[in-house]
């Protein structure tokens, strides 16, 4: 478990506790006359079928804020209680929920650390948010470029030199270094090495650990990234920790190079007057189940994961990548709780393999590129489905190939069009972000939008890296890029024209 930031207020021993779901379910099944909203009244006024889909207790338990004895009254109160103990389990020194996904933290960060015409530097393939996040602030960004692996088209982290190399490019330095660890993949970067750079240059190092809310809470798993110098990080709790979908936590170190006032006003004004109860609830029983019992649940979930990923690997053509990545170029650790399999041995893309699982026995996973398929598990991951997994994939890529036969030289090409890197990895914008997204903007065919200002993002989706950003210049490459994204059957996210028949750029 992380060490406790030295501003937590709540002590470890409480950690059993969840103050805010306790709170919560003890107003939502008194029995209580309700005057205030929602409407349904804890379910009285609700339609049938969600009550009866979602049940009683849920509706019951979906109250507004500003109840007394919930989030208002003497302070601390059950709600600043539970934020206060999710800081002491992540060694933060402060913690917000969030209620709209770690999208809404990067929004905040990006508004409290980078205003108007203010400089930060971020990694290029970070969530779509963080670009979104500078449209709402006016600031100005600078790139740097991630390790990229050619042969499976994956993009993995930054490594501290390059990092060092792209502050010392930006004229008057930064306010702030935003950077991803893990990956979609579950590759992690030098943290520890990145913030002391960061930290040289001035600047606060903030890590986008989405996808790595139970690092830190196993031996196994990297460490967090506040423990290795981060000053602020965000978890998206329900990707893996178990809290529900849209819920997550913005966590700030003790260092005071990340102002927390104005990180709070941020986070209060991109987020909702009327914040789900369910929500902040699940994220404070999820907190209560990593802090109590995650190491043990995690424990089973590893041991399983190492299973499936050898009886995976015993199939032809299939190859199970990420530990032997380690010590490569942007990769520091790995997430064992990712399973991302290499397909091409197969003669499939990962698309068509996904696709045959999905038609033939119900399985979804989380992500398929031209490559790979990526399995994300969770901190109580369904054994059994694990295990029945690699006998599934076996069955699928054995039926596919022998129903697919010989494949085309368009789908080749297209695979090698997907194995090359957009050229924007590299690339800084022309016009600001926000200039861009609010300016004056025409639709034009995607040939004759090379040369233009870009006023959209557009990235493949999952996971929502950006090919395009606002603010930049349209590239030949970059369409080409795109086209072949579209072609192997990835779709395109931000885009006004999913088609990708037409671009919106800057009216000239």
């Amino acid at each position: 478990m992380p060490t406790s930031g030295s501003g937590a207020e709540q002590p470890l021993a409480q950690q059993p506790t969840a103050p805010y779901l306790e709170a919560v379910t003890a107003y939502g099944l008194r029995g209580s006359t309700r005057f205030h909203v929602p409407g349904h009244k804890g379910g009285a006024g609700a339609d049938p079928g969600l009550r009866s889909a979602l049940g009683d207790s849920a509706l019951l338990l979906d109250v507004p804020q500003d109840i007394e004895g919930i989030d208002i009254g003497p302070s601390p109160t059950p709600y600043e209680r539970a934020e206060a103990l999710a800081a002491d389990a992540y060694g933060a020194d402060h913690c917000w929920f969030l209620t709209n996904g770690a999208s809404q933290g990067n929004h905040a960060l990006c508004l409290a650390l980078a205003g108007p015409g203010k400089r930060v530097l971020m990694q290029r393939n970070s969530h779509a948010s963080v670009i979104d996040g500078l449209v709402l602030s006016g600031g100005l960004p600078s790139f740097v470029a991630p390790e990229y692996d050619p042969e499976l088209g994956m993009a993995h982290g930054v490594e501290p030199a390059a990092l060092e190399t792209a502050l010392s490019r930006v004229e008057g330095g930064v306010e702030a270094v935003f950077i991803v660890s893990p990956t979609y993949y579950g590759m992690a970067t030098d943290i520890a090495g990145c913030a002391e750079v960061a930290h040289a240059a001035g600047a606060p190092l903030v890590v986008d650990c989405a996808w790595g809310a139970h690092f830190g809470f196993h031996d196994a798993l990297p460490q967090s990234p506040l423990a290795l110098g981060a000053d602020a990080m965000l978890a998206s709790t329900h990707k893996i920790v178990g809290s529900l979908t849209q819920s997550a936590m913005l966590l700030v170190s003790g260092s005071g190079r990340v102002d927390q006032a104005a990180v709070g006003r941020a986070v209060r004004l991109v987020r909702s007057t009327s914040p789900s109860s369910l929500l902040m609830a699940s994220l404070d029983a999820a907190r209560r189940q990593l802090a109590v019992h995650g190491e043990l649940l995690l424990d089973h979930t590893i041991h399983a994961a190492a299973q499936a990923r050898a009886a995976i690997s015993a199939i032809p053509g299939c190859e199970v990548v990420g530990e032997q990545f380690i010590g490569r170029p942007g990769i520091a650790a790995w997430d064992p709780l990712r399973l991302v399999i290499d397909v091409r041995g197969t003669g499939l893309s990962g698309y068509q393999v996904s696709s045959a699982l999905r038609a033939s026995y119900d399985i979804h996973v989380e992500l398929a590129t031209h490559a790979t398929v990526v399995l994300v598990l969770g901190i109580g991951q369904p054994v059994e489905a694990l295990e029945r997994f690699a006998h599934d994939l076996a069955e699928t890529v054995k039926r596919t190939v022998s129903a697919s036969g010989p494949h085309s030289a368009d789908a080749s090409a297209t695979r090698n069009a997907l194995t090359e890197p957009p050229v924007a990895l590299g690339h800084d914008t022309a016009v600001a972000p926000r200039d861009a997204f609010l300016g004056e903007s025409e639709a034009v065919p995607v040939d004759e939008a090379v040369g233009r200002i870009s006023t959209e993002a557009v990235a493949g989706y999952p996971p929502g890296v950006p090919t395009l950003l606002p603010g930049e210049r349209v590239t030949a490459e970059v369409i080409t890029y795109l086209r072949a994204l579209t072609s192997a059957g990835a779709r395109l996210h931000g885009a006004a024209d999913p088609s990708f028949t037409t671009l919106r750029v800057l009216v000239a």
